[in-house]
């Protein structure tokens, strides 16, 4: 039991002094000094395990100081321990059990950054912005991502309660969601077909194709390759890349989408305090050339898709239009510990744009800083909260799968709910479910077709 502290206390001695949120280098300390901050954290967990008022474990202990080491540092490095590091793995694939949400602190605020598509909380009505007050009635003040991550996660088939505040909206409401294990579809169209494939064809005339990408999963550039592949057997002459809402992902996903849209040049770098500077670059085989692009980004763009709308902005690829993007531009790496039976996702480095500039957006940033990613000049549209809430409502409804209905049994014939289910299944597009409501316009979506339009026009 001493040696499992002692490891694990080298491991969180080493991981303190690398602490500097400001960026300046850390104070040097004498091998006596290091030694007996070691022990200083040793001996607290010893008293701790002898003494105090009820039974805890030393691994209890260890992964809370280890805990309460990365939440000196930023959201984004965690510890994972050996219970969840087979959920970890399989979310990296995009398929895991669980609600179905990205969520981020903001302000020391639990912010939900994205429902994933065609998961429970989305098709519960969780919304990109949402503040998660309470989770199963317990408040989520001071509650860490990574305590706040286990208690979202859980067996599947139980519920999960949220207290959520919607964005622009002043009274909290409680969702009851059901968790399941979830495979996730990163790569979706503006509409269903009748079989509830996507339809890529935004405009049939004009031949404009529309992708949304909604993550950065191992296999996002697959399936956006496949769809590239359909609209040029279309003969698209434009494109609408929408990336709105989209929290991110692997930064390998990143690298090749980029690369299918550009035949040469850089398309990212990271660099850190202990690593070594690292570039990549596209490449020309099997490059989508030959038509315009616009890259739609919103406040809830981030990471791996702050990534692709650089680089096309940087090289002169896509115009980006929108709203400035959310600001994630750091890297992290999971380290095993415990011979692979648990890991840190600690942040080591940063990215960096073709350009060169920043990505980041740092904790004492303002406004006047560079960070993020912000729309081409002209191109700008901010929508308030209520308008991005019925925006994203509208999507959902078209988004989401009919539920297959029951068969009916040998010698039946199909009920009245049966049929009508069975109908509304076949139907497309899934366009506006009630006719007295009117479809929200999608102000962006209509400003990136016009400006194809425009381009294309000018071009013959």
């Amino acid at each position: 039991m001493v040696r499992l502290g002692l490891a694990f206390a080298l491991v969180l001695a080493a991981l303190v002094g690398q602490a500097v949120p400001d960026g300046t280098p850390p104070k040097e300390v004498t091998p006596d000094e290091e030694y007996e901050l070691q022990r200083a954290l040793v001996d607290a967990l010893d008293q701790v395990e002898r003494n105090y008022v009820k039974p805890i474990s030393r691994r209890e202990l260890v992964e809370a100081a280890i805990e309460g080491v990365l939440r000196k540092l930023d959201p984004y490095s965690t510890y994972i321990s050996p219970d969840e590091l087979d959920l970890f793995r399989a979310s990296v694939e995009s398929e895991f059990g669980g609600i179905g949400i990205q969520i981020t602190l903001d302000d020391g605020r639990l912010t939900v950054l994205s429902p994933l598509v065609d998961t429970p909380a989305y098709e519960a009505g969780i919304l990109a912005g949402d503040v998660i007050l309470k989770i199963d009635g317990e408040s989520t003040d001071d509650l860490d991502m990574d305590e706040a991550i286990r208690k979202l996660k859980g067996e599947i088939g139980s519920k999960v309660t949220l207290t959520v505040l919607h964005p622009g909206q002043s009274e909290p409401k409680d969702i009851a969601i059901k968790r399941r294990r979830i495979h996730v579809e990163t790569v979706l169209g503006d509409r269903r077909k009748a079989d509830n494939s996507w339809e890529f064809m935004l405009d049939p005339d004009k031949r404009i194709g529309y992708v949304r990408v909604t993550a950065f999963s191992r296999q996002t550039a697959s399936e956006l390759r496949k769809a590239l592949e359909s609209l040029t057997k279309q003969k698209m002459a434009g494109l609408v890349l929408d990336l709105r809402f989209n929290p991110g992902g692997l930064l390998s996903s990143g690298i090749e989408v980029s690369d299918l849209f550009l035949a040469s040049g850089r398309i990212v770098s990271t660099a850190g305090r202990n690593t070594v500077e690292r570039s990549w670059d596209a490449h020309k085989k099997d490059t989508f050339e030959g038509f315009p692009i616009v890259v739609l980004v919103n406040r809830y763009t981030a990471s791996a898709a702050e990534i692709v709308s650089a680089c096309l902005q940087d090289h002169k690829r896509a115009v980006v239009m929108g709203e400035r993007t959310w600001g994630k531009g750091s890297v992290q790496n999971v380290v095993a510990l415990e011979n692979g039976h648990s890991a840190l996702k600690l942040t080591t480095a940063a990215y960096r744009r073709p350009s060169g500039k920043n990505i980041h957006r740092f904790p004492d940033a303002t406004d006047e800083d560079e960070w993020g990613v912000t729309p081409d000049e002209g191109h700008e549209l901010d929508l308030s909260d209520l308008e991005l809430v019925a925006l994203l409502r509208e999507r959902r409804e078209r988004d989401i799968i009919a539920a297959k209905p029951a068969a009916p049994k040998p010698g039946e014939k199909a009920s009245v709910v049966q049929r009508d289910a069975a109908s509304k299944r076949g139907a497309a597009p899934r366009a506006n479910p009630d006719p007295k409501k009117p479809i929200v316009a999608d102000r962006l979506l209509k400003m990136a077709v016009e400006y194809l339009d425009h381009e294309l026009a000018r071009a013959k």
